[in-house]
């Protein structure tokens, strides 16, 4: 495989989970070192597993919902490893599945604080990084359902419509500074977090999981590998000049 990623730093927020281990596989293949945060007990085993033998790995456990949390694993990815190169912001929970009007506020609220303040504080640390070494690339992890409704589903419909405009503010910003900030935007892909919506969405979740398939053109969910090929496209040199794009990957659902 080559090499597009040859002694580069990425920051994977989220790095347990079924879309940050595939992507963090996919890069340390490509020869990058991995810097994984995740929350506090988050299970290593999968991602370490997963990792090609000889792969650079340094992990940390965080709350990106903390500002002093999130201070702290960038300033430890920056100690430790010299500089970041690439970060892919990405740690993001699904919340209830429920109308707005039985909607718990508390469940919204934490949507937001994880969705949409996690990323924010993940900018707000890792862009000065950058910005000091005159390079980077930020992939912010949105969702089809930042660009698309979907019942049941305001708390995390909101956050990642938020995603895309926080997106587009430090593209802007970062833009004239060296540093490249994109969003990718998942359609249903096979991951915990759907089985978790599939849940909500019925008392059948094979049901459930059935008709979404069947709403989407490709008729079959993504794989969490087909998002990590889209984020380490745009991490790469590459993707030198897309720079405050949103980029689905999504089976052609958001075309509907």
């Amino acid at each position: 495989m080559t090499r597009v990623l040859e002694d580069k730093v990425v920051v994977i927020t989220g790095a347990a989970g079924a879309i940050g281990t595939a992507t963090a596989k996919l890069m340390a293949e490509r020869g990058a070192t991995i810097f994984g945060v995740d929350i506090a007990g988050a299970d290593w085993s999968r991602l370490k597993a997963a990792l090609p033998e000889g792969a650079k790995l340094v992990t940390t456990e965080a709350d990106v919902t903390d500002e002093a949390s999130v201070k702290a694993y960038v300033d430890k990815a920056k100690a430790e490893l010299g500089r970041i190169d690439v970060f892919f912001n990405n740690a993001g929970i699904e919340g209830p599945v429920q109308p707005i009007e039985s909607y718990p506020l508390d469940g919204f609220l934490k949507v937001l604080s994880v969705n949409v303040a996690g990323v924010f504080l993940g900018l707000k640390y890792v862009l000065p990084v950058m910005y000091a070494q005159g390079s980077g690339s930020v992939i912010n992890t949105s969702s089809v359902a930042g660009l698309i409704g979907s019942p049941g589903m305001a708390g995390y419909n909101t956050s990642k419509h938020a995603v895309i405009g926080i997106t587009r503010v430090a593209a802007v910003e970062a833009a004239s500074k060296g540093v490249r900030v994109n969003s990718v935007n998942p359609g249903p892909i096979e991951s915990r977090m759907m089985q978790s919506i599939n849940s909500g969405q019925a008392t059948d979740a094979k049901a459930a999981h059935d008709a979404t398939s069947g709403a989407v053109p490709a008729k079959r969910y993504g794989t969490p590998e087909e998002v990590a090929g889209l984020v380490a496209f745009l991490a790469s040199d590459e993707a030198g000049y897309c720079n405050g794009g949103f980029y689905t990957v999504d089976g052609a659902l958001s075309a509907t």
